[in-house]
């Protein structure tokens, strides 16, 4: 592991840590005594080491996990209660920090892979359901419980609609119920139910497959047309498709790939 973090940047990190492995930037959620609960001050290093990920070049693919049981608990309701007794503009504020670290995430350049070895509940959950891919174990449990406490699941309910569609993110956010990981494989939650003794290795492999095999400029375009398209109309998607297609035709990578394959040469990216 090569730790990427200047002395700075460490003094100042609490409750993440970033490091990399043959291109691989892991961010691990370091706040087991609290269930990785989401505070202000880990939503601040989260976004922040998501970012200095981005601009790594050392790191071609992310990995996010967490130490201890629990993958992340969602917002820390200690935490929550203390925000009460805040103005809306103040409560604002606050969400606005907690949206902006999801979209971070939804529209990182890099492929992200949620590493899930414990229950991943509410914000958890939405951490895990914002990846581009989440591999978990059998004991792992998920779910949105905000309306069994008188919350709402607002911010993920965007992104898990996008996910799973209407139909089954109603059921998961209505309901407030939490499913094994079995469950959240078939709805299309996770990607990946592995046994807990192979999770580190699967998810590694799974990089090393992403990092070695696809290009890092297609996989930076292809995650920015998902992000974007959805919101389009048809043609405002298909003339943006044709001009994403345009752009990548010229591109360094494109060029490399088809001289590689024309030419019968194995490529490793």
């Amino acid at each position: 592991m090569i730790d990427t973090m200047n002395t700075a940047e460490k003094q100042t990190m609490e409750f993440v840590r970033y490091e990399v492995k043959e291109r691989v930037g892991y961010i691990t959620l370091s706040r087991p005594e609290k269930r990785n609960a989401l505070n202000l001050k880990m939503v601040t290093e989260l976004k922040r080491t998501f970012a200095l990920a981005e601009e790594d070049d050392s790191c071609k693919v992310v990995v996010l996990r967490s130490e201890g049981p629990v993958f992340c608990a969602g917002v820390d309701l200690a935490y929550m209660q203390r925000l009460q007794e805040n103005s809306y503009q103040e409560n604002l504020l606050d969400s606005t920090h907690l949206m902006e670290l999801f979209r971070m995430i939804y529209t990182l350049k890099k492929v992200v892979i949620a590493q899930v070895q414990g229950p991943a509940v509410a914000g958890g959950c939405g951490l895990a359901a914002v990846c581009d891919f989440s591999f978990a174990v059998p004991g792992a449990m998920f779910g949105y419980p905000e309306v069994k406490v008188g919350f709402i699941p607002a911010i993920v309910t965007v992104f898990l609609l996008r996910k799973l569609g209407e139909a089954r993110g109603r059921q998961l956010l209505l309901t407030g119920d939490l499913i094994p990981a079995a469950e959240a494989e078939r709805y299309g939650l996770i990607n990946y139910m592995v046994p807990d003794k192979d999770l580190e290795e699967r998810v590694y492999s799974f990089a090393q497959k992403l990092c070695t095999e696809n290009s890092r400029q297609s996989m930076e375009a292809t995650k920015e047309m998902i992000a974007r398209v959805q919101g389009m109309g048809l043609e405002d998607g298909l003339q943006y498709a044709a001009e994403m297609n345009a752009v990548a035709r010229s591109s360094e990578d494109c060029q490399r790939g088809i001289v590689s394959f024309l030419n019968k040469e194995p490529i490793t990216w």
